[in-house]
């Protein structure tokens, strides 16, 4: 029965030498599936774990996205507002240059003036 393994065995490292490439790729496929069927609770937080990893990635590549879209909607809101506050501005500067005589306003009631505190503090 030894005879038989060894046999089998020399047959399988001919047989992986004789591939090269994918024969060594055939064969860690072997062993990776055999420790896989002899330990399946290893595999499954494999699976867990970098399950749960990958989720938690895609949630928070998902919010960015999401966040990065929202920055972009308001910037272009912003750069619209004050496009229109400079057209705005403009047409008023260029009707003010055409009647020049457009006297300034000043308000209606005039500023008091209040006295600064007194230099000396001593009561009288």
């Amino acid at each position: 029965m030894a005879t038989q393994d060894t046999g089998e065995e020399n047959q399988q490292t001919e047989n992986s030498q004789a591939g090269g490439f994918i024969g060594a790729v055939e064969a860690k496929y072997r062993e990776i599936k055999e420790h896989a069927e002899t330990y399946p609770y290893v595999w499954a937080s494999y699976g867990v774990v970098y399950g749960g990893l990958a989720l938690w990635t895609t949630y928070r590549w998902r919010k960015l996205r999401k966040t990065e879209n929202r920055v972009r909607a308001l910037q272009e809101r912003l750069r619209k507002h004050y496009e229109a506050e400079e057209r705005a501005s403009a047409t008023i500067s260029s009707s003010t240059s055409r009647n020049p005589a457009t006297p300034i306003q000043k308000p209606a009631t005039p500023v008091q003036k209040v006295p600064p505190p007194s230099a000396d503090k001593t009561p009288k």
